[in-house]
């Protein structure tokens, strides 16, 4: 019977900048400090994403919403788009981030993702209203809805504690 420390860790998708890394669209981090995070962080159970830059957009960058109230899923669906500020559109870098993500989830084996909230990509449960006037709505980001699609659940850091639980059930399994 293996020891718990030959045992396989799940492993967890987090976004970069609740790591610490300055990715978000304005260069900043969204430092997320938390002694669970840490732990798995030392464990090695992190696997760090930021789906904008692994796409190809630069840090920083122009803020971007998802256009007209919109959602992560429409994005997904083909009938959503994610514009910035001045209206350029790009819903396909967002997408092909999403799919990056999606990938790097599924290299890891990772049932679980800890992403930040409010981003047109990462948000897990608020994302701006597409209006560039700071009015958080309901809704997901177009990773966070990729992700979920695929059977990936999605937490945001004030739902912490839920993740290590379900990482914890998943771990007993």
């Amino acid at each position: 019977m293996p020891d718990a420390l030959q045992t396989s860790r799940a492993k967890v998708l987090v976004s970069a900048c609740l790591l610490g890394r300055p990715v978000r669209y304005d260069g900043s981090a969204a430092t997320l400090e938390d002694a669970l995070l840490d732990r798995w962080v030392g464990e090695g159970r992190v696997v760090p994403v930021c789906p904008e830059v692994m796409a190809g957009l630069p840090t920083p960058r122009p803020p971007a919403e998802i256009a007209a109230g919109g959602s992560g899923a429409g994005v997904i669906r083909g009938d959503g788009r994610v514009v910035e500020a001045d209206g350029t559109d790009v819903t396909a870098i967002y997408l092909a981030g999403a799919r990056m993500a999606l990938r790097d989830a599924v290299r890891h084996d990772c049932r679980f993702a800890l992403l930040t909230d409010g981003s047109p990509s990462c948000g897990g449960s608020f994302i701006y209203d597409g209006t560039f006037e700071g009015r958080r709505i309901d809704g997901e980001g177009a990773t966070a809805a990729l992700l979920r699609q695929h059977g990936i659940a999605v937490f945001t850091p004030h739902e912490i504690i839920a993740l290590a639980a379900a990482l914890d059930g998943r771990e007993r399994t």
